[in-house]
């Protein structure tokens, strides 16, 4: 299974819209390009594997394998790049401004419902990352 995430970059975030086959999934918010600084920036464009990934803090979401120089790239539930993320991916169930959006438990329930019945099949899933 594959997932797809097209960006728009701005100054102050980055937003998305993750499709899959085409439709529309739900969009995305992270933090503006930095050139793959740590904290600070998104990830670079590509093609990512993800894994299912439990913790405390965060309940059930999403690893991000092998970003390049980076680690602990996750998918999980935030409103707002700046303030909430560390250079992972957000998805939101609307867009309101640079890296920024609402309803984002909603949106994460819609992709981990979509992803993890691939994983109880063993089916591998992967996130392309690119831009419009």
């Amino acid at each position: 299974m594959e997932l797809e995430l097209f960006r728009t970059y701005y100054d102050d975030g980055t937003n998305s819209e993750i499709m899959h086959d085409g439709e529309h999934l739900c969009n995305a918010i992270e933090l503006p390009w930095k050139n793959n600084q740590h904290e600070i920036s998104c990830v670079p464009e590509g093609r990512y594997e993800l894994k299912k990934r439990c913790s405390d803090h965060l309940g059930w979401h999403l690893q991000v394998c092998n970003v390049p120089e980076r680690d602990l790239i996750l998918i999980h539930a935030a409103n707002d790049a700046l303030h909430e993320l560390k250079g992972c991916i957000a998805p939101v169930s609307l867009l309101t401004g640079e890296g920024k959006g609402l309803e984002s438990r909603q949106a994460l329930a819609k992709v981990v419902g979509l992803v993890y019945p691939q994983f109880k099949i063993e089916e591998r899933v992967f996130l392309m990352i690119g831009h419009r």
